[in-house]
């Protein structure tokens, strides 16, 4: 892989110990793998953590 599947441009080759990389500099195109699996947390939604901060608010100045 000589091209940048993005833009086309030059690729770089990256090493920082044993592992080595492709990149490029135009576009910021990297060959690493990557994990995008969710892990399953539930996120608290913005309504939900401002309600949680008043209600905590509230209790200190009561």
């Amino acid at each position: 892989m000589d091209e940048c599947p993005r833009c086309g441009s030059s690729l770089e080759r990256l090493s920082l110990g044993e592992v080595t990389t492709i990149a490029c500099g135009r576009c910021g195109f990297a060959d690493v793998p990557v994990d995008h699996e969710s892990e399953g947390e539930d996120h608290e939604s913005w309504r939900d953590a401002f309600e949680r901060f008043y209600e905590q608010t509230n209790e200190r100045t009561e």
